[in-house]
C-alpha cells in the first residue's frame, strides 16, 4: 500500500547508500595497506593476498545488495511488482553464497598475519591454526547450504518455489551461523592479547599497539546488531512452529522477506566491510610511521630512518636507562636483556633471538621483521617473524616458580598454593569463588531455560530429562579427555580460562539450537556447556581444597559451594520472574537469546581477565610433599578379604580404597540430587500441593546453600567432616523415604499436604554438604597423583546423567512419589563412603584434618605439620639451639630443639627428654618416630638466610619475612 502522498515505502535508498560508502572506504583501507607493503616495507605476504580476496568477494557482495534495490530490495512484497521477483531472487541468493567466502577470506587474512608473530609461543601457534581451522570449515560448511539452500538449485529463482520444492530458509542459515561468526570475531579479538600486553614498551606505544589490534570489537558490536535484525525473521517462524501452521504459507504471506530482510543484509555488508578495513589498519603503521611519527613516539623519542631498501637505523632507544641498578640475583635467574643503546648491533634492534629487545612496532613498520639488513626482495631471516625469546610475558605460564618481568627483574617467587596459610589463601580462594557463582548461575538458568524450550516446542518430559542428561555426559568426557591434560600441564589456572572459553561456546550454540528448534541441536548445545563448566570444577574444586592448611579443606571448599548454591537461587528466579514470567510464547525464547548472548560475552572478558590474574599453584613435588604423613597413616594397607597370593592376603593401599570408594560416593550423590531436581515440579503436583513451584524450589535452594554455610562452622567447633558425612546422609536418606510415604493432600482439596512439601525442602538441607565432604576427603593424602584424582572426581557427576532417566521412567510407570524410591535408593548407596569411614580406623586416620597447635621458644624457622603426630596438641615448649627447618606448612610450628610433645597417650605432657634428631630418626619425649623426611636438628648459630625464618625467641605464630632464597636457618 502507497503512503498519503503517492510514494511506496522503501529502504532500498538507505540501504544502497550504506553499502557503497562501506565499500568505498574499504577500498580506501585496502589501497593504503598494499601502498604501505609496496612503496615502505617493499614486501607482499600472503596475507596480503588474502586481503585482496577478501576485498574481491566483498565487492561482489556490495553489488549484489546494491543491485536488489533496484529491483525491490527494501520494499514490502506487496508493493514488489513480479516481474522483478526473478531478479531479486538472483540479487538476494548472490548475497548469501558470497557472505561468508567474504568473512572467511578476512578472517584468514588476519590469522596469517598472526601466524608470522611468533615461531616459539606453542600454544598462541596452536590456537591460531585452531581458530584458523574452525574459520574455513565453518565457512565451506555455510557456502555450501547457502548454495544448495533449495534443492534443485533452480527452485531457489521461482516464485512461487514449486510444490515439490525443498528448499531451506536463508534467515535460519544466517542466525545458525552467528555464533561461529561471533566465536571467532572474539578469537582473533583477544588471540594477540597476552603478548602484546606483556611487551616491554613505552606506555603510549604500547596503548597504541593494543589499540590497533582491538578494532576487531567493531566487528562484533556490528554482528551483534546484524542478529537483531534477523531474529524479526526468527520470531515469524518460531510462531509458526508453536501455532503449528504450514512453513511455506507463513513466509509467503506473513514473512515480508524483502522488507525486513534489507536492514539485515545492509548490517551484513557493514559487517564484511569493517573487517576488512580492521584487517588493514596494523598494516597501515609504516605510512603513520613515515608521514605522521609524533602520533605514534613520545616527544624525546626519535623514530628509526627507514631506507627504502628496508634496513633500518636506530638513533636512541625507546627506553632510557635511568641509572645501574645492581639487584641480587638467584642463580638460575633469567637476565634481563641487554639495552640497544649499551650494545647497539650493526642493523639496529633486532629480533634475531640474541636477546635484544623486540618492538612490534618497528615489526609492523620494518620489511625484515627487525631481522637486519635486506634488499627489496628479501632473502635471510623470515619477514614478519619475531623470535619470541626476547619477550617477556608476566602471565605466559601458570608455574608458580617462573619468574615475571615489566621493567625489572622480579626476584619474587610465587608461593604454592600448599604452603598458605589461611590469610594467604584469603585472595586466591575469593578469586576463584567467584567461578563457583558463574556455574551455580549458568546451571539454574540453563533448568528453567530447558523447560521453556519444552513448553514452546511440545516437547515432551522424556526428552527433557534428555536435554538434562547431555549436560551431565559432558561432565564425564571433559575431565577425563582435554581437562586432565590441560590441569597436569598448564595447571589450575589454564582450566579456569579453558572451562570459560567453551562454556561461552555453548552459550552460543544454544542460539541456532532455539532458532532450529532443534532437539538434537539443543543436546549439543547443553552438552558444550556441560564440557566448560567440568573443566571449571576440575580446577575450581581442588585448588579451593589444597589452598591453605590442610585442616581446614572442608571448610573452604563447603563456603564456595555455598556461594555456588546462591547462584543456583539467583537465576531460577530471575529467570521467571523477570525473564518469562507466565509467558510460553516464542518473544520469551528470544529474550533468553539475548540473555544468553550477554552471559556468552561476559564471560569470554572473564576468562580473558583470569589470564591477568597472579595466582598461585602447585607441582607434584609440592603436592607430595605436602601429603607427608610422620605416622605412615597414608601408606596403610588393607588386605582384600579372600584374596591371597602364596599364602599371604592381597592389601590395597587406603589412599585407592578411599578415593574410589568417594567416586562411587559422589556418582550416587548426584544421582539422587539431580533425580530430585529434575522432578520437584512433579512431586509438589503429585502430592497435591498448591504452592508455587518456582517459589518453593527457590526454598529448597535456600536450604541448601545454608546447610553449607552451617556444615562450615559445624566442621571448625562441632564435628570432624566424616561425622558430618554420615549424619548428612541419614538425614537425607530419612527425608527421601518420608517423600515416599508422607499423605499426599486430598483429592477434594480438604488437605494441603504440608507434609511433602516440608520433606522435600528438608531433603535439600540435608544435601548441601555431601559434595564438599566427599571431595575434600577423597583427595586428602594423594600427593602427586592430586590432580589425576581430581578428574576422577569431577567425572563422577556424571552419575547426574544416569539416575535422572532411571527415576524418570519409574515416575512413568508407577507415579512421581514412589518415584523417589530411585533417590533414596541414590543416597543409600552413596552412604556406603560414610560407613567406611567410621567403621574402619586406618581409613579414620587418614582422612580426619590434622589440628595443631605449636608453640616453642626454640631458635629457628616453622617445621612441618607432621612434626607432631596426627590429632596431638603440642603443648610442651621446645628448647634447644636452631637448626635446618622443614617445609612450612604451618608457621606455627616451631622447628627444631630438643625436648617435645609428649606421649600419644597423654598429649598434654611436656617431654622432658633431651633428644636430639639425627637423619632418620627424631626422639619426642622417650618416643621413636619412623621415617619423618624432614630436616635433622643441630645446634649451632649462622647459616644461609631462609626465605620464611621466625626471628628472635618466644612462640613463633605467623613471623615470617621474605628475604633471599630457600636456605637453612640458624641463630632465629
Amino acid at each position: 500500500m502507497s503512503s498519503d502522498d503517492g510514494s511506496v515505502p522503501d529502504r532500498g535508498p538507505v540501504v544502497f547508500g550504506v553499502s557503497t560508502a562501506m565499500i568505498c572506504i574499504s577500498t580506501v583501507f585496502v589501497s593504503l595497506r598494499m601502498a604501505s607493503r609496496t612503496l615502505i616495507v617493499h614486501r607482499i605476504s600472503w596475507d596480503d593476498y588474502f586481503m585482496i580476496l577478501a576485498w574481491a568477494i566483498t565487492f561482489g557482495l556490495s553489488f549484489s545488495i546494491c543491485w536488489g534495490t533496484s529491483v525491490g530490495l527494501g520494499r514490502h512484497e506487496r508493493d514488489v511488482p513480479p516481474v522483478w521477483d526473478p531478479p531479486l531472487k538472483k540479487a538476494e541468493y548472490a548475497f548469501s553464497v558470497l557472505y561468508n567466502p567474504s568473512l572467511m577470506a578476512t578472517k584468514t587474512s588476519i590469522l596469517v598475519f598472526f601466524l608470522t608473530l611468533s615461531t616459539n609461543q606453542k600454544i598462541f601457534k596452536w590456537a591460531c591454526w585452531a581458530t584458523l581451522f574452525v574459520v574455513n570449515a565453518a565457512g565451506l560448511a555455510l557456502t555450501f547450504l547457502n548454495i544448495f539452500q533449495c534443492v534443485p538449485v533452480a527452485d531457489a529463482f521461482k516464485t512461487p518455489q514449486p510444490r515439490g520444492a525443498n528448499c531451506t530458509d536463508v534467515v535460519t542459515l544466517y542466525l545458525s551461523s552467528a555464533p561461529v561468526n561471533i566465536i571467532t570475531d572474539l578469537a582473533i579479538l583477544f588471540l594477540p592479547m597476552p603478548i602484546l600486553t606483556s611487551m616491554r614498551l613505552p606506555k603510549k606505544q604500547k596503548v597504541i599497539l593494543v589499540i590497533t589490534f582491538g578494532f576487531g570489537i567493531f566487528v562484533a558490536i556490528v554482528d551483534v546488531v546484524r542478529i537483531a535484525y534477523l531474529q524479526q525473521a526468527f520470531l515469524y517462524r518460531l510462531n509458526d512452529v508453536q501455532m503449528q501452521q504450514d512453513e511455506s504459507n507463513m513466509r509467503k504471506e506473513q514473512s515480508d522477506f524483502s522488507w525486513y530482510a534489507a536492514y539485515s543484509f545492509m548490517w551484513s555488508n557493514i559487517e564484511a566491510n569493517v573487517g576488512i578495513m580492521c584487517g588493514c589498519v596494523p598494516g597501515l603503521k609504516p605510512l603513520v610511521s613515515k608521514f605522521l611519527p609524533h602520533f605514534i613516539r613520545d616527544v624525546g623519542e626519535t623514530e628509526k630512518s627507514i631506507s627504502p631498501a628496508g634496513n633500518t637505523a636506530n638513533t636512541s632507544d625507546h627506553v632510557e636507562a635511568q641509572g645501574n641498578l645492581s639487584l641480587p640475583q638467584p642463580e638460575n635467574a633469567p637476565q634481563r636483556p641487554t639495552p640497544a643503546h649499551t650494545s647497539p648491533s650493526p642493523a639496529g634492534r633486532s629480533g634475531n633471538g640474541n636477546g635484544e629487545e623486540v618492538d612490534m612496532l618497528d615489526f609492523l613498520t620494518t620489511p625484515e621483521g627487525l631481522g637486519g639488513s635486506q634488499g627489496s626482495g628479501g632473502s635471510g631471516s623470515s619477514p614478519g617473524r619475531m623470535d619470541m625469546t626476547t619477550m617477556t610475558s608476566a602471565t605466559a605460564n601458570t608455574n608458580a616458580a617462573a619468574p615475571t618481568f615489566f621493567d625489572f627483574v622480579s626476584m619474587k617467587k610465587k608461593k604454592s598454593i600448599v604452603f598458605m596459610n589461611n590469610r594467604e589463601s584469603v585472595f586466591p580462594i575469593a578469586m576463584v569463588t567467584v567461578l563457583f557463582f558463574v556455574w551455580g548461575f549458568a546451571y539454574g538458568l540453563l533448568d528453567v531455560l530447558n523447560q521453556q524450550f519444552q513448553q514452546i516446542s511440545y516437547m515432551s518430559s522424556g526428552k527433557g530429562i534428555g536435554i538434562h542428561s547431555a549436560y551431565y555426559a559432558g561432565y564425564f568426557i571433559g575431565p577425563i579427555t582435554f581437562g586432565r591434560l590441560a590441569l597436569i600441564r598448564w595447571g589450575f589456572k589454564s582450566c579456569y580460562i579453558i572451562g570459560l572459553s567453551i562454556y561461552a561456546t555453548g552459550t552460543l550454540v544454544f542460539w541456532p539450537s532455539a532458532v532450529l528448534t532443534s532437539f538434537s541441536a539443543f543436546l549439543i548445545s547443553n552438552f558444550i556447556v556441560g564440557l566448560g563448566l567440568s573443566t571449571l570444577e576440575l580446577s575450581a574444586n581442588p585448588f579451593t581444597t589444597l589452598c591453605g592448611p590442610p585442616q581446614y579443606a572442608e571448610i573452604r571448599l563447603n563456603l564456595s559451594q555455598a556461594v555456588q548454591a546462591i547462584g543456583t537461587i539467583v537465576s531460577p528466579l530471575l529467570a521467571k520472574k523477570v525473564l518469562f514470567g507466565p509467558r510460553t510464547d516464542a518473544p520469551s525464547l528470544v529474550d533468553v537469546q539475548w540473555t544468553y548472548l550477554g552471559i556468552a560475552l561476559f564471560t569470554i572478558i572473564l576468562a580473558v581477565g583470569y589470564y591477568y590474574v597472579p595466582l598461585p599453584d602447585a607441582t607434584d613435588a609440592e603436592l607430595d610433599d605436602a601429603a607427608q604423613r610422620a605416622d605412615g597413616a597414608n601408606q596403610a594397607t588393607i588386605a582384600i578379604p579372600f584374596l591371597s597370593r602364596n599364602g599371604r592376603s592381597l592389601t590395597i593401599s587406603i589412599l585407592a580404597l578411599t578415593l574410589a570408594l568417594g567416586i562411587f560416593s559422589q556418582f550416587c550423590y548426584v544421582g539422587g540430587q539431580e533425580s530430585l531436581s529434575t522432578s520437584f515440579a512433579e512431586y509438589l503436583e503429585a502430592a497435591g500441593s498448591t504452592l508455587d513451584k518456582t517459589s518453593h524450589q527457590a526454598i529448597g535452594h535456600t536450604a541448601f546453600a545454608v546447610s553449607r554455610f552451617l556444615a562450615a562452622l559445624a566442621n571448625i567447633f562441632l564435628l570432624k567432616p566424616r561425622h558430618l558425612l554420615a549424619l548428612s546422609y541419614a538425614g537425607c536418606i530419612l527425608f527421601a523415604a518420608l517423600c515416599m510415604k508422607l499423605p499426599a493432600a486430598s483429592p477434594r482439596g480438604t488437605s494441603s499436604a504440608p507434609g511433602p512439601a516440608a520433606a522435600i525442602v528438608l531433603l535439600y538441607f540435608f544435601e548441601g554438604p555431601i559434595f564438599s565432604l566427599v571431595y575434600a576427603s577423597a583427595l586428602r593424602g594423594l600427593g602427586a597423583r592430586t590432580k589425576n584424582a581430581a578428574a576422577l572426581m569431577t567425572a563422577a557427576i556424571a552419575g547426574g546423567a544416569v539416575w535422572p532417566p532411571v527415576m524418570h521412567a519409574v515416575a512413568e510407570r508407577a507415579d512421581p512419589l514412589f518415584a523417589y524410591a530411585v533417590v533414596l535408593a541414590a543416597f543409600a548407596a552413596g552412604a556406603a563412603y560414610a560407613v567406611y569411614l567410621e567403621a574402619v580406623p586406618k581409613a579414620r586416620r587418614q582422612v580426619d584434618p590434622v589440628r595443631i597447635v605449636g608453640l616453642g621458644d626454640g631458635d629457628g624457622r616453622a617445621g612441618r605439620r607432621d612434626s607432631v603426630l596426627p590429632g596431638l596438641q603440642s603443648r610442651g615448649p621446645s628448647r634447644g639451639g636452631g637448626g635446618r627447618a622443614g617445609l612450612p606448612l604451618e608457621p606455627e610450628m616451631s622447628g627444631g630443639g630438643a625436648g617435645g610433645a609428649g606421649s600419644e597417650k597423654d598429649p598434654a605432657a611436656v617431654g622432658a627428654g633431651d633428644g636430639v634428631g639425627h637423619g632418620k630418626k627424631m626422639r619426642w619425649g622417650g618416643g621413636v618416630v619412623r621415617k619423618p623426611r624432614w630436616d635433622s636438628v643441630a645446634s649451632g648459630s649462622g647459616g644461609a638466610p631462609g626465605r620464611r625464618d621466625a626471628p628472635g625467641r618466644g612462640e613463633v605464630e605467623h613471623k615470617e619475612r621474605q628475604s633471599g632464597s630457600w636456605g637453612s636457618v640458624g641463630m632465629g
